[in-house]
């Protein structure tokens, strides 16, 4: 999972990624149009919001997230903790609210919540491609009934590709999705993920599901079960 965290206190940003990266790619940016930047020009599965920004306002953050990303959810965490301004960002399209100061626990369990209530919206338990089957809440896999263990940037990729399949994926697509854009990741180590994937999503059973398109990119394809 890809999170974006907007806050423009260098030493609470760096302690909040630090806590976060354990479970998710987390990127941060110091500032409302850093962030606005962020959001349109990648894919990211929730924000963390900071009232409190040196450029512009909140309120206009969010409002103009919404408007780029309407399904995207968003977690104030702000040190303005008044009723008037919980209502304001409530009503602009913020999902939840925390108030500084937190404890990371609860950060992450209303981070988890929030991307939990958005799965349920949109009635994705599961995610199957013929014998392949994808748990996102979890990050469990299996194929044919037979679980597979996979490495956090493998299921983020693999997951990717599953949700779009038919569709080709170009690598710089699948760098954007599954790297932090400060990466020095490369569009060659999709290559070297893939191959990775391969080796324990299709070559132990009988029909490769990942396919390449050459020169462009990757693709996963729906195969009945055997």
């Amino acid at each position: 999972m890809k999170v974006l965290l907007i806050e423009d206190n260098p030493r609470l940003s760096e302690r909040i990624r630090s806590h976060l990266s354990k479970w998710y790619i987390v990127e941060a940016a110091m500032t409302g149009h850093e962030g606005i930047e962020l959001v349109s020009s990648h894919q990211f599965d929730i924000v963390l919001l900071d009232l409190g920004l040196p450029d512009i306002t909140g309120k206009e953050v969010c409002d103009t997230i919404r408007s780029l990303s309407p399904g995207i959810p968003i977690l104030v965490v702000s040190g303005i903790d008044t009723t008037e301004s919980r209502v304001s960002l409530l009503d602009s399209g913020a999902d939840d609210y925390v108030a500084k100061p937190f404890e990371p626990v609860e950060l992450r369990a209303r981070i988890n919540a929030l991307v939990r209530r958005l799965e349920r919206s949109e009635s994705i338990e599961s995610i199957q491609v013929g014998p392949l089957i994808i748990w996102p809440a979890n990050r469990k896999v299996e194929r044919s009934g037979v679980a597979v263990s996979l490495r956090r940037k493998e299921f983020d990729i693999l997951e990717y590709l599953a949700r779009n399949k038919g569709r080709i994926l170009s690598r710089q697509m699948i760098v954007n999705h599954a790297w932090p854009s400060t990466s020095k990741s490369w569009p060659g180590s999709v290559d070297v993920h893939i191959k990775q994937l391969r080796d324990k999503i299709d070559r132990p059973f009988d029909t490769p599901l990942i396919k390449t398109s050459y020169g462009v990119g990757y693709m996963i394809e729906s195969e009945k079960a055997q």
